[in-house]
């Protein structure tokens, strides 16, 4: 499979990084063009865009490393929420979607 980059669409074999510089106009057109879906994750930072196409493996090592969290967080009996995928942008400077977050 080759890598498809285009405002309507996006196609990334698994393991696949790419950084092409871009606007923030640019994050958010193919940001919005995945729909509903986490995957590629995107990161926009200082005029690029990054695009990344995890492997199963990065997929375990996130939930392990959650796992790890939640424990901790639970022994401190402390309140949580955990969210998995979401997109945190501060508009027209930075976006990113990280595996998990915990609020």
């Amino acid at each position: 499979m080759y890598a498809v980059i285009s405002r309507n669409n996006i196609q990334l074999p698994p393991g696949t990084v790419v950084r092409m510089p871009g606007t923030w106009q640019d994050y958010c057109v193919l940001r919005d063009s995945r729909g509903d879906g986490s995957i590629p994750r995107m990161k926009f930072r200082d005029g690029e865009i990054l695009l990344m196409s995890p492997m199963p493996r990065h997929g375990r090592e996130a939930h392990l490393l959650a796992r790890v969290v939640e424990i901790l967080l639970e022994s401190e009996d402390r309140n949580y929420e955990t969210f998995t995928p979401i997109t945190m942008d501060i508009p027209e400077s930075s976006g990113i979607e990280p595996d998990y977050c915990f609020y």
